[in-house]
């Protein structure tokens, strides 16, 4: 079975030198291969291709078959590594807490305890329950169940 410390290091030995870089990889027990990487500036698709080819490359079809996808970890994934959080700061991110509470806002910092936002708007169950015109607010990675970007069409 191609296992996931073999795929993070071909995908790391492709990615050397650029400012792409792994935020998650799975390996299924059917061997389908999924590889998510984000970018200091933007992932595209010919980036994915690129990778796609390389990791491909390396291993051995007639050996064992397998089904190899690579994305980036685009608007629906919630950020895994701090890479991640600092490359956002200055963006609107939505901040879903383990009480269910989202709290959207601009990223204003992050660190190895948690982030600051200046706060726009807070939801609990889909509901608004308060909209704000700023604030900064603080939350610990102890009380956060995910973190991802917001789109905006201004």
């Amino acid at each position: 079975m191609i296992t996931k410390a073999e795929i993070i290091h071909l995908a790391e030995e492709a990615l050397a030198g650029t400012d792409r870089f792994i935020v998650e990889v799975l390996v299924k027990m059917d061997n389908v291969i999924m590889v998510f990487i984000d970018a200091d500036s933007s992932v595209t698709i010919d980036h994915c291709v690129e990778l796609s080819r390389y990791i491909e490359h390396q291993l051995d079809r007639e050996t064992e078959d397998f089904e190899l996808r690579v994305s980036s970890a685009g608007l629906d994934h919630p950020f895994k590594l701090m890479r991640q959080y600092t490359k956002n700061i200055g963006l609107p991110v939505q901040v879903i807490l383990k009480d269910g509470e989202k709290h959207i806002g601009k990223l204003l910092s992050a660190d190895e305890k948690g982030i600051s936002i200046d706060l726009i708007l807070v939801k609990k169950l889909n509901k608004i329950k308060k909209e704000v015109s700023g604030g900064i607010v603080s939350f610990a990675f102890e009380q956060i169940e995910e973190v991802k970007p917001v789109i905006s069409f201004h």
